[in-house]
């Protein structure tokens, strides 16, 4: 039996699920989200807890259970607590960097445009130009996460100085230059 599926999902305070079939929906203090799983997959309220069910021991029935329980767990920490994404304009990206312009964030990462991006319902984004970070929050982890790689997108960190958009954390193992550059190759 999948471990993570067999797991019962705990309840904080404030946090109210529906279960109708096989859509569930969980309202926080954050937000809401609903999502329709598997119906092969039985999702019950028991003391208080979630619990993700499954009828047979079928390959794709046990696959599915574990993401189930994930999904529904992502969700319930989502509107209860939130998600957040952090990323970093390295120190050695001269010029690059990204400011807020009402809701929209603004970067200005050497090319010859500034790049506007617009978040989403349900996410928002906040960019310090003293410290260069920028934060991606909101409930869903999925949109979350998604729209942190699309910013880091704009201008991932090359191998060489380490320029770019990198996430909070992220190490990036840089290459050595050319030889004949450092004067200590060649004849």
């Amino acid at each position: 039996m999948s471990r993570i599926g067999r797991k019962p999902i705990e309840l904080p305070r404030g946090v109210e699920v529906k279960i109708d079939g096989a859509t569930v929906s969980v309202k926080g203090p954050k937000g809401e989200l609903k999502r329709t799983f598997d119906s092969r997959l039985e999702i019950a309220r028991e003391d208080g807890h979630l619990v993700v069910k499954r009828a047979s021991d079928e390959r794709q029935i046990r696959a599915l259970h574990g993401l189930t329980r994930a999904l529904i767990a992502n969700m319930v920490t989502g509107v209860s607590a939130g998600f957040t994404r952090q990323l970093e304009i390295g120190a050695e990206s001269v010029g690059y960097r990204a400011e807020m312009a009402g809701q929209k964030l603004v970067l200005y990462l050497g090319y010859s445009h500034p790049i506007e991006m617009t978040p989403p319902d349900g996410i928002a984004f906040a960019a310090d130009p003293k410290t260069r970070t920028i934060t991606v929050s909101g409930v869903d982890k999925e949109l979350v996460g998604e729209m942190a790689a699309r910013i880091r997108r704009q201008r991932p960190p090359e191998p060489y100085k380490g320029k770019g958009i990198r996430y909070a954390g992220e190490s990036i193992k840089l290459k050595p230059g050319k030889a004949g550059k450092t004067g200590k190759g060649g004849k």
